[in-house]
This record gives structure tokens, C-alpha cells and sequence, in this order.
């Protein structure tokens, strides 16, 4: 006998005093889905998972649990009114002889349960709730962006729990890894209608390019078929004097049919500029220590950036992962140990505390007011790389609409608020780019276009990121701060990293162990011959001397263009220079890989 559903949707239609957010959508949720909840920013996710639990009342249309059915929901701004600390908050509901799974699901997600409401981060309170919902093991959990504010381990802990659990749940994420672990169906929110597909989100990319492609094709053919139309209607009239009316009908018929076709949102149009360049060496760090209190944060690092490198900063949350970004740029002393600087650095920062933002300033004040983006004699105009553009226009460009221009920063989402970070951060020319916790709250598109941008960006990149697939799509080399003041550099990304420390599936080893000691030991003796930064750039030289043959195939493939030089002399001008730097830096990589080599070998 066929179970009934868990939740039913039927004929939902919502509307916010404009443009319907759904009209007459229709979905069912079975025992034992596994679901990805997927769209753009602003297309109504959350929105859609607040019908499903029942917090938010469609304008018409039923919504039905099955009999018996509980459905637990983790919001991403949970309301703790009330309550004196998170674990008074977590427990609430459950049963004395429950309390355990609150306790169990705290120290998986690392949540203090002592903490008062009144001084908890924002990230804090949604671990909290996050053990809340865990604990409380409802038939149906509804999941909006739980891995936000948790660190890889915390993230790993909660992708095991979610791999062995029976219930079903319904998952809204940013993160591809996580989406990719855990789900077997997608739904796909898209210009208000709901799309449901029984494949994971590893195959999501490729069924939406197909759907897309198919629009396009039949746009197409509405386009043809209305030019031909058209051209019938004003051809005929000399030689009719009457028209066929159905035809002329038929056409505006056609008309209105593309007029209401819903347009995609497009892709913010964000842009990466290098600025001057940087000398050879961007950073030297040689011996850095950085103790508070009785919490040693680093001891004894010693770290070379040159010009160009990718570098990630992973660990716990607490661990200094800030702290060591924050000394490495000079904003930040070191206890012990010096920092160098190189010359001609410019810096430009995202802060994962979104502190450049003042929530009381309107978008357009907070562009206009940046010193560094100001117009003189220009109230309406912002200067991006070094050229005005109005700020409308601009803010445009980041995907806000003109009616968000007045309205002040706090009534922006978190995916808002962090494209309007990247909006100052890219509007200045920079040659180092200093990026803590980007990927927090953009969508997946968003977060495709900066990665695309962060490969081709002629700059340096030290970045802070949970997020696995971005660290393996961005950095070259990542140093893991791994607690007690110990931080060790690997090359490659996170699955590289993993693979280095002798860890094929990070998840498995949090569930079981932690210890990587002794294979770190037998590493390094097997390579006596070498100091530790050598061994380093040996492991590091041939990803970069990769990356580089890539870049100068990329340019010499631009400068074979004959019309470049004539029509685009400052641009030839650049990729000449670019070339020239890109050989050189090449000869002196081939060079360096060559006597570490022979060291390694000695």
C-alpha cells in the first residue's frame, strides 16, 4: 500500500504587491527524499520553505502534511526571544531523557550551550538551532543554508548525520560539496515556477543548461515566426484591401505571447581589475608567533607569498584563521617574528563581518560616501577602475534593481549585502585581493562568475573559505591551522590537502579519528635533504609552472588576432607586457624546480 506523502503543495500562489513570487505551483514530498532546493538569489527559496513549514500563508493554494507527519525547520535568522542562553533554547521541547541528543548535536556543530542569547554571534545562534532541529528528529527537516557559519569539520559532522539519517529533508545551500553528498532530487525554483527532477545536485548544472538551451530555441523560432508575420501584415496591404483579420489576431496573439515570457535574471556583470603591479615578493613572514591569554594562536610560521600565488586559510572556526590574514597584511602585529611587505601593494579586502557595510546607509550613500569610489562634484556617480558611472547603473550591475538604491543596507538579504561588499571591493583597481569567508550566502552562479574571475585575475589571492569545492576551484596552495599555535602549508586545494594528510574522505575521519601526526613525520623525514619552505615550493612549483604555460597560451592565443594591434593598441600594449612578465616568471619557476630537485635528490 503507497504511503501518503509527507507534505503535499497544491496550487500555491503568492504574491509581495508586485510580481507573483509563485502562481499555482504544485509539489509533493516523499518518505526518504533527499531534496536540493535550488535558484537564484531573490528567486523565493526561503520564501517557498517558510509555505512548507507552515510560518508563512500562500495567498491561495493548500499545503498538507501527511497524518502524524512532524516537519522541523532551521531559518537562517532563528527568532531566540525568550530564552537566556542557546542550550535553554536547544532543549526547549524535548524530553529529560532527550537531552543527550542536544549535547551530542553541540558538540558536533561546536556550540556553546552556556552561552547567553544576549551576546551570541548570529552564527552561534544557528548552530544552536541547527542541534535544536537535530535533536528533535521530525519526520521532515527543512534546511536553509545550514552550513553557513560552520567550519569543515562542523560541516563534515553534520554531511555524516545526514548521510545515515531515514528522515527526508529539503536542503537549500550554496555549498556544491554538501549539495553533491546528500541529494538524490532537485527542485528548481525558476521565474516562479517549481521544477522537480529526480537527480542529485551533481547533475542539476547540466539538466538547467538543457532546459535553458530549449528556451532559447524556442524564442528563436517565436522571433522567426513573428518577423515573418509581420512582414506578411505590411507587405499584404497593397495588394489586399482587407486584411485577414485572424492572421493580424494571430500576430498580436504571437506578440503577447513573448511579452509575457518571464526574462532569466542574468549574472552580476562583476569585473576584476589588477592595478599596478607588485614587486616579486608580496609577503615575508619569517617566524610569526601570536598568543591571547593562554590560547596559543600561532608559533613559529615562516611563509613566502610571491606575486601571483593562490593561497587558502582552513581550519575550526577559533582556530586564528583572521588573525594569521589580518598579520600577514599588516593590519595585525605579531607577537614575535617579522612581516615584510612588498612594494607598490595594493590591497583590497572582503571581511566576512561585512563591517565596511553601515546598515543605516542606503546602498547609495554606502558607494557615493566610500572615499574611494567618490565623484568630486558628482553626487550621482561612482568611480569604478578609474572611470564614472552612475550609481544606479552600477549597483545595476550587481543584480539590484533602482527601487534598492534608496533603501538602506540592513533590509538586504546576506547574498545582498555580500554583492554589495564585492561591488565596492571591485570597484577598485588592487593587485593583492584579501578574501575572509566570500562564498557565505552568494548563490551558486555568483559564487561560478567570482571563480572564474579569481583565475584570470593577473593579482594575488589569500582567501579564508569552508567551502571545499572553492577552495579546490581557486587555491594553489592552502595552510591548515590545525589548533595549538601549529599551521602547516600544502600545496594544491582542500582534496589535495586531504590527500597529503592521508585523508580520502574528510567526513570518515572526524566521525572516527583525528590523528594525522605520525604520517606528517614520516612525510618530512622522507625528505631530510629539504627545508620545510623548499619542500614546500618543490610540491607547489608544478601546478605553477602549469598555470603559468596555461596563462601564456591564453595571451599568445590574443595576440594572434591581426586586428588587436590596430584596433586595440592598449590592450596589445598590456598582453605584451603581460607575456613578457609570464615567460619570465616561467624560466625562474623551471629554474627553481630544477635545483630543488637535484637538493631532493642529493
Amino acid at each position: 500500500m503507497a504511503r501518503a506523502p509527507l507534505l503535499q503543495l497544491t496550487d500555491i500562489s503568492l504574491t509581495f504587491g508586485g510580481d507573483p513570487v509563485f502562481q499555482d505551483l504544485s509539489l509533493v514530498v516523499q518518505t526518504g527524499d533527499r531534496l536540493a532546493l535550488v535558484g537564484r538569489n531573490g528567486s523565493g527559496k526561503s520564501t517557498l520553505m517558510k509555505v512548507m513549514a507552515g510560518l508563512m500563508e500562500a495567498d491561495k493554494g493548500d499545503v498538507i502534511n501527511g497524518p502524524g507527519v512532524s516537519v522541523g525547520y532551521m531559518e537562517q535568522d532563528p527568532d531566540l526571544t525568550g530564552f537566556e542562553t542557546l542550550g535553554e533554547f536547544a532543549t526547549h521541547g524535548l524530553e529529560p531523557g532527550e537531552l543527550y541528543k542536544v549535547e551530542r548535536a553541540g558538540e558536533g556543530l561546536k556550540f556553546d550551550p552556556d552561552r547567553p542569547v544576549a551576546t551570541a554571534s548570529g552564527g552561534e545562534r544557528r548552530r544552536a538551532a541547527l542541534a535544536r532541529l537535530m535533536a528533535s528528529e521530525p519526520e521532515l527537516m527543512l534546511l536553509d543554508e545550514p552550513t553557513n557559519h560552520l567550519d569543515i569539520e562542523a560541516i563534515a559532522w553534520l554531511e555524516n548525520e545526514l548521510k545515515t539519517t531515514r528522515k527526508a529533508y529539503v536542503i537549500i545551500s550554496h555549498d556544491r560539496a554538501f549539495l553533491n553528498a546528500l541529494t538524490r532530487a532537485t527542485l528548481w525554483v525558476d521565474r516562479g515556477a517549481v521544477r522537480r527532477q529526480e537527480i542529485g545536485f551533481d547533475k542539476f548544472e547540466a539538466w538547467r543548461d538543457q532546459i535553458w538551451e530549449e528556451e532559447d530555441m524556442q524564442r528563436h523560432k517565436l522571433n522567426r515566426k513573428i518577423k515573418a508575420e509581420a512582414r506578411w501584415a505590411v507587405e499584404g496591404i497593397s495588394a489586399r484591401r482587407k486584411r485577414n483579420q485572424g492572421r493580424v489576431r494571430a500576430l498580436q496573439d504571437l506578440r503577447a505571447e513573448r511579452a509575457g515570457q518571464i526574462k532569466r535574471q542574468g549574472t552580476a556583470a562583476m569585473a576584476l581589475e589588477a592595478g599596478p603591479k607588485s614587486g616579486r615578493k608580496v609577503i615575508e613572514a619569517d617566524g610569526i608567533s601570536k598568543t591571547y591569554g593562554d590560547k596559543v594562536i600561532l608559533r613559529d610560521f615562516t611563509l613566502t607569498v610571491q606575486r601571483g600565488d593562490r593561497i587558502a586559510l582552513v581550519g575550526p572556526n577559533g582556530v586564528g584563521k583572521t588573525t594569521l590574514l589580518n598579520m600577514l597584511i599588516g593590519r595585525e602585529e605579531p607577537d614575535s617574528g617579522t612581516v615584510k611587505l612588498g612594494t607598490n601593494l595594493e590591497i583590497a579586502l572582503f571581511d566576512q563581518a561585512r563591517a565596511q557595510l553601515d546598515g543605516d546607509m542606503s546602498l547609495w550613500d554606502s558607494l557615493t560616501g566610500d572615499p574611494d569610489m567618490r565623484v568630486s562634484g558628482k553626487a550621482d556617480q561612482v568611480l569604478v577602475r578609474g572611470t564614472p558611472k552612475h550609481v544606479v547603473g552600477y549597483l545595476k550591475e550587481f543584480l539590484f534593481d533602482e527601487a534598492q538604491a534608496r533603501a538602506p543596507v540592513r533590509s538586504l538579504s546576506g547574498g545582498e549585502k555580500a554583492r554589495l561588499l564585492l561591488a565596492k571591493l571591485m570597484a577598485r583597481e588592487s593587485n593583492l585581493l584579501v578574501l575572509d569567508e566570500p562564498t557565505n550566502d552568494l548563490d551558486i552562479e555568483t559564487l561560478d562568475l567570482m571563480q572564474e574571475l579569481l583565475s584570470t585575475y593577473d593579482g594575488t589571492v589569500i582567501l579564508v573559505s569552508h567551502d571545499r569545492d572553492f577552495l579546490d576551484r581557486v587555491a594553489a596552495t592552502t595552510i591548515a591551522m590545525e589548533g595549538n599555535g601549529r599551521a602547516t602549508v600544502y600545496a594544491g586545494g582542500w582534496s589535495d590537502y586531504l590527500s597529503q594528510r592521508g585523508q580520502d574522505d574528510f567526513s570518515e575521519s572526524v566521525v572516527k579519528s583525528k590523528a594525522s601526526e605520525p604520517k606528517l613525520e614520516r612525510r618530512a623525514k622522507a625528505q631530510k635533504g629539504l627545508s620545510f619552505t623548499e619542500k614546500h615550493r618543490l610540491e607547489a612549483l608544478p601546478d605553477e609552472i602549469a598555470r603559468l604555460e596555461a596563462e601564456i597560451a591564453k595571451l599568445e592565443e590574443l595576440m594572434a588576432d591581426p586586428a588587436l594591434f590596430t584596433d586595440h593598441p592598449v590592450k596589445f600594449q598590456k598582453a605584451t607586457d603581460a607575456l613578457l612578465e609570464r615567460h619570465e616568471r616561467l624560466s625562474s619557476a623551471e629554474e627553481e624546480w630544477l635545483t630543488l630537485e637535484e637538493k631532493a635528490a642529493s
